[in-house]
């Protein structure tokens, strides 16, 4: 059974858009429920009726979550803390005002969270001020429809929220809704926009006549100027909505295979420690057999008793098939293939880099996406909320004017933490060019910035000159 074989047996909703159904199949590989849908557990052979019930319809005992493996990997490598970039700007006081902010509202858990979540596709984070504090919330992008100017295709123009809810859960919101309709379906809606977050009364699904009305009591104005939301396509390509997912199709169908074929030979293996027994007749005599060394079964001469069992290099041979099926897994997903049982020694980074290269590339490609695609912009939106709204810190006290026209940028870590050798090698090669009048101290002193926590280049070097 394939991906698109499983995708068959979930619900669709036709009042929602295809990409409705196409994210929730994806997140549900992400959440581990894919198969959740299945009626029948893996050792149920045969239904209340006695009807043999194919593999397809039973859930795998044995589940490899590969495709999860990769994305949190990938996430891993691009947000953790040996890995966020720090803020490159030529303005300290921009810079130092920009990395408290991104400590309070602890940007680098929400750039993971949302690197995650948008592995189907795309991911949306949600900027606030309220009070002076800066909060970021991520959205995922199920139920959201985004909208962009005509004249700036990368500016939003408005995201719209839009799903489904019963009566019941709208009643417990505080909506005036009676209680016979607690078990009918409502549209709930909001809308985000240059001014404001717009809240629409809830409307029935089956009332063709009935239609959005805003709800001016919910309805909060911001006033920022622009769509308080950043929207990140995951990859290259898709459909100019959504990009296209971490995990391929290819990858999704041979974790599948692993887990139904993990499952089967869990099975054979429980079967070889209890084989079938068959007696054959004349009987040895009335009453259940029991199998065991106290039990000696006694036949006639015309009888036999013999126990069906299957051959042990079966279970060989399904252990080669899935690590095959696993190497083609990672392989299409851009994941790690590399085994630390190999590692004899210690590595440099740069060995790690090329052992991991697959999984770096990936993450690289990733960085575009959520790194100067979508860090950058939340970053450029806070300078541009501090210019409406004085910021506080977590205190209270107040964090300096930001510089509106100040260029912002990120420096990234290496991928692997270097070793002594790699930082005795490269201190080496940065003397020798320095000396040699083909590198400025100044470039010596922001390549190494990052590995040694430096923030501020120009302050490192009045520093030497200092000393």
């Amino acid at each position: 059974m394939d991906f698109q074989s499983l995708k068959d047996g979930y619900p669709r909703d036709p009042d929602y858009p295809a990409r409705v159904f196409e994210l929730a199949a994806l997140q549900r590989v992400l959440d581990g429920t894919m198969y959740a849908l299945l009626p029948h557990p893996f050792h149920e052979e045969r239904n209340g009726a006695g009807e043999y019930v194919p593999l397809a319809r039973r859930r795998p005992s044995a589940r490899s979550r590969i495709c999860r493996t990769v994305v949190d990997d990938a996430v891993s490598l691009l947000f953790s803390e040996g890995h966020f970039p720090a803020i490159d700007c030529a303005d300290a006081v921009t810079r130092e005002a920009l990395e408290t902010v991104v400590r309070e509202a602890r940007l680098n858990e929400v750039m993971m969270a949302a690197a995650a979540a948008g592995a189907v596709g795309s991911v949306a984070i949600w900027l606030r001020v309220l009070k002076g504090r800066v909060f970021c919330s991520v959205l995922p992008t199920l139920y959201l429809t985004p909208q962009w100017l005509a004249d700036a295709p990368d500016v939003l123009a408005s995201v719209t929220e839009r799903y489904k809810v019963k009566g019941a859960a709208l009643r417990a919101m505080g909506y005036a809704i009676d209680a016979d309709d607690d078990g009918r379906d409502f549209w709930f809606q909001r809308v985000w926009d240059a001014r404001a977050e717009r809240w629409f009364a809830p409307w029935p699904v089956d009332d063709a006549k009935a239609g959005p009305v805003e709800d001016a009591a919910r309805t909060v104005a911001h006033g920022l100027g622009f769509v308080p939301i950043v929207w990140i396509r995951n990859l290259p390509g898709g459909n100019g909505v959504d990009g296209e997912p971490t995990m391929p199709v290819e990858a999704i169908d041979c974790q599948i295979e692993i887990d139904y074929q993990l499952s089967q030979a869990g099975r054979g293996l429980r079967y070889s420690s209890d084989p079938t027994l068959l007696i054959k007749e004349p009987a040895f005599g009335d009453g259940p057999v029991v199998k065991g060394a106290a039990n000696a079964l006694v036949v006639s001469a015309e009888g036999d008793a013999k126990l069906l069992e299957i051959n042990g290099t079966a279970v060989s041979a399904v252990l080669d098939y899935v690590r095959t099926l696993r190497e083609l897994a990672l392989e299409g997903a851009h994941g790690n293939r590399a085994h630390a049982d190999r590692i004899s020694a210690a590595q440099s980074g740069r060995a790690m880099e090329l052992m991991n290269q697959a999984l770096i590339w990936l993450a690289d490609r990733l960085r575009i996406s959520y790194g100067e695609g979508a860090y950058l912009t939340l970053l450029n939106m806070i300078v541009a909320a501090a210019q409406r709204c004085a910021l506080v810190d977590r205190k209270g006290r107040a964090l300096p004017r930001m510089d509106a026209d100040a260029a912002l940028g990120l420096r990234w870590p290496a991928w692997y933490a270097p070793t002594c050798a790699d930082e005795l090698s490269e201190a080496q090669a940065l003397s020798t060019l320095h000396g040699a009048g083909l590198l400025s101290r100044s470039a010596a002193v922001a390549v190494l910035a990052p590995a040694y926590g430096v923030g501020d280049v120009e302050l490192e070097l009045a520093r030497l000159v200092d000393e």
